[in-house]
């Protein structure tokens, strides 16, 4: 019998059958580092080889069985010891016995569910994974390959502007209009703010996009705000009358789409944040929450039925667009 480092042992490597054709995402890490993964969408298949190379030629290798799951968990950082696990497949590779030589084994997980958006926040990390394992009676032999997970959303149906007022009284009177209160990730905030009455000397005013992530139920409920964005709208005082116009384009920052009660365990909301500051630096503000969603992208030939559909839903009205100045071009 061997023991340590006198008996065989294996490396793990495990290779996706679309590797080269499939996009990748930029995804941040929980160190703040950013990294490239393989971008996949709900109902896609997941599918490739695991290769095990055996380091000692000559010596077999003795193994309880070896599998491959795909995983799908969310970890809260204040609750470090327990993975709450959405999505859980596993597939048999091979029964228990003895690898004399390097062998490669074939996967696929067949149209899996993934019914969320990758994450990393400040308290909260929600990633998709595969796990590769040869079960050994005193060591597993493990590896883990992460991939990103992008939810696509549909035109939403209603989608109505914003209009708020602020005021202080007989001192400050401010209405302000957004286009609209839902965006996609690439999109731009239009809007106009209109000074009814102004009597108290206002120096700077700017609009910040915020994000508020919550985690946990109950008492272990956690609530951070992160500043994504400042745009400033105006530095300097306005007078009575004035209209100040807004262009805020999304694309430049670093937002995922809106997320909602994800698994009973977190959310991710954003706000329209518009600050005023007097000459004495007193602040007033006025809160708005918008809602954010990822547009699909052009059709790939390698996405699954279900992904195609949700992205061909964007491209529709566009299309039609395009074929009728199609049309006009050919009738003159």
């Amino acid at each position: 019998m061997s023991f340590f480092s006198f008996g065989q042992s294996a490396e793990i490597d495990i290779v996706l059958n679309d590797a080269e054709t499939r996009k990748k995402a930029e995804h941040k890490t929980e160190d703040g580092k950013k990294d490239k993964y393989f971008l996949f969408y709900d109902g896609e298949t997941v599918s490739g080889k695991v290769n095990v190379t055996l380091k000692n030629p000559g010596k077999r290798l003795e193994h309880q069985g070896i599998k491959i799951e795909f995983i799908g968990q969310i970890e809260l950082y204040y609750d470090r010891g327990n993975h709450h696990e959405f999505v859980s497949l596993v597939k048999d590779l091979a029964r228990p016995g003895e690898m004399a030589q390097s062998q490669t084994f074939d996967f696929e997980f067949t149209h899996v569910e993934k019914p969320y958006e990758s994450y990393t926040g400040q308290n909260v990390k929600l990633r998709y994974f595969l796990r590769a394992t040869i079960s050994r009676r005193l060591n597993d032999i493990c590896k883990e390959m992460d991939i990103v997970v992008h939810t696509l959303s549909t035109y939403p149906e209603l989608n109505s502007s914003i209009k708020m007022e602020v005021g202080i009284e007989d001192c400050l009177h401010i209405e302000f209009e957004y286009n609209k209160s839902k965006y996609h990730l690439k999109d731009v905030i239009v809007g106009k703010i209109y000074f009814l009455l102004v009597r108290i000397k206002i120096k700077h005013m700017e609009i910040d996009i915020i994000k508020r992530e919550t985690t946990g139920t109950g008492p272990n409920v956690y609530h951070e705000n992160d500043t994504i964005a400042k745009y400033e709208i105006m530095d300097g005082a306005p007078v009575r009358g004035e209209s100040i116009p807004i262009r805020l384009f999304l694309a430049g920052y670093e937002m995922t789409p809106t997320m909602r009660d994800i698994n009973k365990k977190f959310s991710v909301r954003y706000y329209l944040n518009l600050v005023l500051i007097d000459e004495e630096e007193r602040r007033y503000f006025k809160q708005q929450e918008i809602t954010l969603w990822r547009k699909g992208d052009i059709v790939r030939k390698s996405m699954s039925h279900q992904a195609a559909i949700a992205s061909q839903r964007f491209e529709g009205s566009a299309s039609s667009e395009k074929a009728l100045s199609q049309a006009k071009e050919d009738s003159n």
